[in-house]
């Protein structure tokens, strides 16, 4: 079971108004923001909970990632692809059953500004 994920990005300012504006479809809200060794992090979360830390990482940023969003809707799912496209994500994959994966898995994928692979998915029934 996760508890939490951090990673860094290169652009923090630009990333954090992705993340707000792409994870609101969700309910996911930036929930605190402090100085940690030098740079900045916010974490993103529900109910009191941060569980998606996004960090100042500058020239240091490696690596890509893929993080999966639980969405209570395919409604969601379409709402948070919609808020990463007009707020410079890149798609990866536009709303739509991902039937290889099990027959409801309703997902849509996208590339934040660092080229991480964000999925918003959906597992209930229609």
């Amino acid at each position: 079971m996760l508890d939490h994920v951090s990673f860094s990005v290169a652009d923090y300012d630009r990333s954090i108004a992705f993340y707000t504006a792409t994870l609101a479809a969700l309910g996911v809200m930036p929930m605190m923001s402090f100085d940690n060794d030098g740079g900045k992090i916010t974490g993103f979360g529900a109910n009191n909970n941060p569980f998606f830390w996004v960090g100042d990482g500058g020239a240091l940023t490696g690596g890509r990632m893929h993080v999966a969003f639980a969405a209570k809707s395919r409604a969601d799912v379409d709402a948070f692809y919609a808020a990463a496209m007009a707020h410079g994500g890149k798609d990866n994959g536009a709303p739509g059953l991902r039937e290889h994966y099990h027959p409801t898995y309703y997902g849509a994928f996208v590339f934040d500004p660092d080229g991480h692979n964000i999925e918003a998915v959906c597992h209930a029934p229609g």
